[in-house]
Parts: C-alpha cells; structure tokens; sequence
C-alpha cells in the first residue's frame, strides 16, 4: 500500500475486488497525507538535533536582600502590664516613634522613687569610701611620723649607749689610776716602816703614810664600783635601744595593721558602690523600657497583643513591623541533586505570580514576562523541606523588577546550564538523569 517494495500484492491477488483498494487506488487525498507525514517525519528528526538549553527550575517567593529588611516582631524585653496603645494596624511609624506603653509587675521594681533612692544609696557609699579613703591616708601619716619618731628615740638611745661606753673608758682609766696610787701607797708605808726602824723616820710618819694607804683603798673600792655602774649603764643602753626598737615596730605593726584594715574597707565599699550604679544604671534603663519603640522605619503589619491589662512576660512578641525600605530579592528552592549545579554569581531567570509569563525553559531567548537574577548566596545545609535554599539578587544589567511585588509573593526561577540536543535531553529526563555537570567560565577576576 505505501509502495516501498517490488513485489507488489496485486500481481497475485485482484484489488479491485477489495473496496479499501478501490478508495485509496489513485486517491490524491492520501498522497497528501503520505508526503505531511514524510514532512512531519523529517521535522521531527530536525528537531530532535536542535539545540536546548538545560537548567535547573525552582519555586519559592519574593523576600528582601539584607536580613534587616525583612518583616519582623518586636519584643518586650521586661515583664509588664500593657496600659496603652500609640499605633494600629497599618500605620507607617518612625525609629523611635512609641507602639506601646506597659507598667511594671514585678515587686523588686514597684517603687515609684526606685531610681532616685538607689541614687542616694550610690551617693552614701561614695562618701563612705572616701571617708576610709581619708582614714587610710591619716593612718599613712601616723606611720610616717611613728618612723620619725622611731628614728629620733633610737638616736638618742644610741647616744646614751655612747656616752656609757666613753663613761666606762673614763672610769676604766680612773681605776688604773686609784690602782697605781694604791701601789705607791705600799711603796711609801713599807719604806716609812723600815725607816722608823732604822731610826730615820718618826713613828708619826709611819702613821701618816698608812692613813694615806688605807684612804688610797678605800678610793679603789670606790673606782671598781664606779667602773662596774658604767659598764651597767652601758647594758641598759643596749636594752633601751631593743626596747624603742620593739616598742616602735609594735606601734608601725599597729597603724599598718589598722591601714590594711581601712583598706580592706575601703575596696569593699567601692565594690559596693560600683554594684549600686550597675543597678542604678539598670533601673534608669528599665525605667526606658516601659515605652516600647519601633527600630526601624516601617509599617505596623499586625498587632500580635491586644487589650488593656494584658501581662506579657520577656521576650514576647508584640507587633510585627514590614521595614519601609528594602532591597527585593528572591528565595528558591532546588532539589539536593541539582544543587552542585548552582554557583554564586550566575545568571537566572525569574517570574512572578500574577505578572503575565511564557516561558520556554529549554529557549530562554523565547521566554516572554521573565526578569533576569544573579545569585547571591545558596546555603550548605538543607532546608526542612528536603531541598537547599539560594537568594538571587536583581540583575542589574536586566530589565528592573516590578515596584508593585509584595514580600511573600510566589515566584518560579530557571538556572541556565549547558546547551545539549533535545535527544540527549529527552533521553537524560527518560532516565532519570541530573544535567550535566556544570563548571562556569572563570573571567580574569574571578582568576585573580
């Protein structure tokens, strides 16, 4: 029937007798059908080489660029009584405009005069240290003229140990002296008694020498005692100078002693002052935290509190807050075994949700409604939705992205890889293949 042989049926067998014979015998009809399929055919085959691109498509919404940007909660950082509200919903406020007042619950703080009477604390403490201060300088003054006193008394102790000992010398001399008469004092009486008996001397002279004699020993009697009260003297110099000298470490001991005291006291009370400012620098600040202030420029999204009289604890989130300046960027998501395929700093094509699109993912250049991206950063560690999560950036050298975006909407992404033919494509996706492994071209900075 499609005559692509020699040995043709109607050589044996009468087709006119077949009516399928009859319609298609010289039916132009089906000649044109023959050649579309032949046409068709060829095209296929065509198309089977032409070039597709491969890349690795992702879903995900549209977030800002820098991690501030972002929407987010403000907290409480103290315990409180919510007691009025400055915003509501929607309203644009300003860094440092007030959202919310509270007042305090907790018994440490529920002083009114808290501050200004752990001020008069601080002030107190202050002027006691000062006063050890000036008792720890009064008692260096004390040691000082205890030295000088010290050094006056021991001069003066080593003086009379001086003149002792010059006593002593003069005494010793006197007795040698006193000794030496006492010699010639036996000289004279012996020679006045052999004298006498020879008759030369009268008996009075013999008298007189022996008063002389015995006054003579009477003096050296004196001498001794004399000599052995200086040498005595000398002694109770000795112990005066060891007396002044225990006397006066004594009183030094005594006055250090009392130093170290006053100022053991005196570092302890300015410990204590330096925790009473720390405190009077933390009640000052919490004072400020009973108005709760917005951090950034922005828009008060929602009022996660409500009511009059509500306690909150630490850390509660009150309002959440949408930033009004902010840099838009796109989060995706890409499969694990597409993710060595991703490089930071290669080119995507996004589209939003909402925004008219045709996308042709193997023929970008056919795409229409698409916005060029760079990526900017793509984490390591997977998400918990079993897939990696990359930030993509505008491109600049693109077309801009549309002003009208709200943060969370939905956008899908397309990372160009290599050009292959579409056999290889369709034959890699029949078998559950991942693209190509793709390295891109390193530029001379890159290299650098």
């Amino acid at each position: 029937m499609l005559n692509i042989t020699e040995n043709r049926v109607e050589k044996w067998i009468d087709m006119s007798q077949f009516k399928s014979a009859k319609i298609f015998e010289d039916n132009k009809g089906y000649r044109m059908v023959k050649k579309t399929i032949w046409i068709l055919g060829l095209l296929l085959l065509v198309f089977l080489f032409l070039p597709w691109t491969q890349n690795v498509s992702g879903a995900g919404s549209v977030t800002t660029l820098k991690p501030n940007q972002r929407p987010q909660t403000v907290q409480s950082a103290i315990a409180g009584r919510i007691e009025k509200w400055y915003v509501n919903e929607g309203d644009y406020v300003k860094k440092g405009d007030t959202i919310l007042f509270i007042s305090e619950i907790k018994e440490d703080y529920l002083d009114p005069n808290l501050v200004e009477n752990t001020g008069r604390q601080v002030d107190a403490k202050v002027s006691s240290a000062s006063s050890y201060a000036s008792k720890v300088k009064a008692l260096e003054n004390q040691i000082g003229a205890i030295d000088n006193e010290r050094g006056l008394k021991f001069k003066q102790a080593q003086n009379k140990l001086i003149q002792a000992k010059l006593k002593v010398q003069s005494d010793s001399i006197d007795l040698e002296a006193v000794k030496t008469q006492l010699k010639i004092a036996k000289t004279q009486y012996n020679r006045s008694i052999n004298l006498n008996k020879e008759g030369l001397k009268p008996l009075t002279d013999v008298e007189e020498k022996r008063v002389k004699l015995q006054d003579t020993e009477a003096k050296i009697i004196t001498q001794e005692n004399k000599y052995i009260a200086a040498q005595n003297e000398v002694l109770n110099a000795k112990m005066e100078l060891n007396r002044i000298l225990a006397e006066y470490s004594e009183k030094v001991a005594k006055a250090q002693s009392d130093k170290q005291t006053a100022l053991s006291s005196q570092f302890d009370t300015e410990a204590q002052v330096n925790k009473l400012k720390n405190q009077y620098q933390n009640y000052q600040i919490r004072n400020g935290m009973y108005y709760i202030v917005a951090p950034q420029n922005g828009y008060v999204n929602r009022a996660l509190q409500s009511g009059i009289g509500e306690t909150i604890k630490e850390g509660t989130s009150i309002v959440s807050i949408m930033p009004a300046n902010f840099d838009i960027a796109v989060e995706t998501y890409i499969s694990p075994v597409d993710f060595p395929l991703i490089h930071k700093g290669e080119k995507v094509r996004v589209w939003f949700d909402g925004w008219p699109s045709i996308v042709f993912s193997g023929w970008p250049g056919a795409s229409f409604g698409t916005f060029g991206g760079v990526i900017v950063a793509k984490e390591n560690f997977i998400s918990e939705n079993g897939k990696y999560r990359v930030l993509i950036a505008p491109d600049k050298n693109d077309k801009v992205w549309p002003k009208q975006l709200s943060i969370g909407a939905g956008t899908q992404t397309i990372a160009l890889l290599n050009n292959v033919p579409i056999w290889f494509e369709i034959w890699r996706t029949l078998n559950g293949f991942p693209p190509n492994f793709y390295e891109p071209t390193p530029t001379e900075k890159t290299k650098k």
